[in-house]
């Protein structure tokens, strides 16, 4: 059975971009535009891995990484923060939040998959 992973982006594009990082992983890839759904998912589905904008609307990526850490049902998902944010304040908010990784953007794409790779204990990509 494969590895389940939500991107969660507003942007088409950045999606776009992760999906084809991912796509020859053999990961079953999901999507959410906004931190509600995001969150709805991951409760429903149990993914094992979160990519996570940080300004998304309904409810920013702090707020739904910090929900998803609280819940005892979703606290062992790894949460892989991927934002333009990149502030050393920011990067702290995350760590706050819970991120157990904080990519900024534009970021590089074996950067990602090495930590998606990580995250899930696939081995080197």
């Amino acid at each position: 059975m494969p590895k389940k992973v939500l991107i969660v982006d507003d942007e088409p594009h950045i999606v776009e971009v992760v999906r084809v990082c991912l796509e020859d992983s053999g990961l079953e890839l999901m999507e959410a535009a906004d931190g509600e759904h995001a969150l709805d998912l991951t409760r429903q589905a149990h993914p094992d891995l979160v990519i996570l904008d940080v300004m998304i609307p309904k409810m920013d990526g702090y707020a739904v990484c910090r929900e998803i850490k609280a819940d005892p049902g979703t606290r062992s998902i790894p949460v892989i923060l991927l934002t333009a944010k990149g502030q050393a304040a920011d990067i702290e908010e995350g760590q706050q939040a819970g991120a157990d990784s904080y990519l900024t953007k534009p970021f590089s794409p074996l950067k990602l998959l090495a930590e998606v790779y990580r995250h899930l204990s696939l081995g080197i990509p």
